[in-house]
């Protein structure tokens, strides 16, 4: 039987999404300085749109990024595509102003190859390393590479720096543009939008925001976010384990282990000072012995009473003087 192409993308991307622990960063389990982070909830695609205006030509370049997973079937863009393997792709859609000609084309920033070589080479740093008065944690990813629109150009190596700062008043998802998971679908209502597409990097309402794309000091093409979100506070992770249930249940461990010291030093205490004072042995060394006793006696005694109270209670119901 022959396997359709969409089978074999399908197929392709469940395995490279398999890959994606092993590459060397999981966005569940980041660590860093003895703190750890969770950003597993801002997963998904995420994209926003960045346009420059020159004389020429209106350029307006889509990033479409997912740091827990590989952009699968995502990583297509009207013609251009970028590789499914790829965490953070760059799409650039060039239209000139005298409409004569245009030009798109699709890059990788971050990812792994196409089988899932490589490394993105992840580095991880506590902002407040970087700066004392700001909380948050850096990430910066590998794996991509540019060259621009010429065929001529020589690649580049490129990369991100992400910058995740701490805010306790937002998950991170506001203002987001989410793709769903029908890429096509979602390439009918971009353009059914404009071709703007994705959140605007001037939107201050998103938590997430463009800062920059180019070279670096090394010539690697480095794209810039901010990022604002609880998930980046270094003390989420500890505060999100100090639930009301965590603490009662604490407190009633404590109850339990305290009560049945006292009681077990008091039976010791008790023992040693019969054994001593009255040379007692046996039940005679508990104190109140003979009421320990009498303890199962006791309560078949009160049971008897609760049953014989039941049932009379039962039988009056129905019982009508003469």
């Amino acid at each position: 039987m022959r396997m359709q192409p969409s089978g074999v993308s399908l197929l392709l991307s469940t395995f490279l999404s398999s890959l994606v622990p092993a590459s060397g960063f999981d966005c569940a389990q980041i660590k860093v300085d003895n703190y750890k982070y969770d950003l597993s909830p801002l997963k998904g695609v995420h994209e926003l749109t960045h346009s420059v205006t020159t004389d020429d030509f209106v350029t307006n370049t889509t990033y479409r990024l997912n740091i827990c997973n590989i952009l699968g079937a995502s990583a297509r863009y009207e013609d251009a595509t970028c590789g499914t393997s790829k965490n953070i792709c760059g799409f650039v859609h060039r239209i000139a102003k005298d409409g004569n000609g245009g030009s798109t084309f699709g890059f990788p920033i971050v990812g792994l190859d196409p089988v899932g070589q490589g490394s993105k080479n992840p580095e991880l740093k506590r902002l407040k390393d970087i700066d004392p008065e700001t909380e948050g944690l850096r990430v910066k990813l590998e794996g991509g590479s540019y060259k621009g629109d010429g065929n001529d150009q020589k690649a580049k190596k490129a990369g991100a720096i992400i910058e995740f700062q701490c805010d306790h008043e937002r998950s991170g998802l506001e203002g987001l543009h989410t793709l769903e998971a029908d890429p096509e679908t979602m390439e009918r209502r971009r353009r059914a939008e404009g071709e703007g597409g994705g959140a605007p990097s001037g939107n201050s309402s998103s938590s997430l925001q463009f800062k920059s794309f180019g070279p670096s000091d090394d010539d690697t093409y480095i794209l810039r976010l901010d990022w604002r979100t609880k998930y980046a506070c270094d003390e989420y992770e500890k505060d999100k384990g100090d639930t009301p249930g965590s603490n009662s249940w604490g407190f009633f461990t404590w109850l339990i282990i305290i009560a049945f010291l006292c009681i077990a030093a008091y039976l010791i205490f008790g023992s040693w000072l019969n054994y001593n004072r009255y040379g007692a042995r046996g039940w005679d060394l508990l104190p109140h012995g003979d009421t320990i006793r009498d303890i199962p006696y006791l309560f078949q005694d009160w049971l008897r009473r609760v049953i014989n109270t039941l049932q009379g209670a039962g039988s009056r119901g129905g019982y009508s003087a003469v």
